[in-house]
């Protein structure tokens, strides 16, 4: 648990936390009756993590609208993401699980290692403090947030309601570069205005292209 504790940059006063928050319900059912797991910190992690999200979004994105911050949140808190965070500390390794779900992989399963994260986020919290909980959430989330806005922002469909003002105007995208095998394509996708390029932008896929092509002109006009 040591080693954990040097990852994460924070040392419990009460090492119990930790260790509950580490426990699968595997492990202390073949423990017996006694054995505290992690269930009842997941919930309150879940809690947790959710205030700690949104207040951010709220204070760091002013223009978003009530709808675009509950999307971002949501990618921000779902399984995949924090199946991804717990993976960044290898919360894995340092999990006490039972003999069956050893043999089958709990190690690595996302459903396990999501659930792990909020009680850690849980024990955090009982042990430092809200300020605690708040400076590890954020590692976490304001490296994460700009894939989550890209993914869950439609730059393509704001910027055609102001081109839309205008009926004579016309928007369209076009891949300038291609690069990469098959499996790891980089696309590069300028959007143009009656021809005149406004806006360029890179992803991996033409979808994510577009959108930051979109995003930058958006930018470029001020908005």
């Amino acid at each position: 648990m040591e080693q954990l504790e040097k990852i994460i940059g924070y040392t419990f006063q009460n090492k119990a936390l930790l260790q509950t928050a580490l426990t699968h319900s595997s492990y202390a059912n073949e423990k017996g009756v006694g054995t505290l797991y992690n269930e009842r910190l997941e919930f309150l992690g879940d809690s947790v993590l959710g205030i700690i999200t949104a207040e951010y979004l709220f204070k760091n994105h002013h223009d978003f609208p009530e709808g675009e911050l509950t999307k971002v949140r949501a990618a921000l808190v779902c399984e995949k993401a924090l199946y991804k965070f717990a993976s960044e500390i290898s919360l894995g390794e340092y999990l006490y699980l039972g003999k069956g779900e050893l043999h089958t992989g709990g190690r690595n399963r996302p459903s396990i290692l999501a659930d792990a994260f909020e009680a850690l986020i849980a024990a955090i919290y009982l042990d430092g403090g809200m300020e605690q909980a708040k400076r590890f959430v954020l590692h976490f989330i304001t490296a994460a947030q700009e894939d989550a806005i890209e993914i869950n922002t439609d730059y393509k469909t704001k910027l055609q309601e102001i081109i839309q003002k205008n009926p004579e105007e016309r928007i369209e995208y076009a891949i300038v570069d291609e690069t990469g095998p098959d499996h790891d394509k980089r696309f590069v996708v300028a959007v143009k205005l009656n021809s005149n390029v406004i806006g360029e932008g890179k992803g991996r896929s033409k979808k994510q292209a577009e959108q930051k092509a979109a995003k930058e002109a958006l930018r470029l006009m001020g908005l």
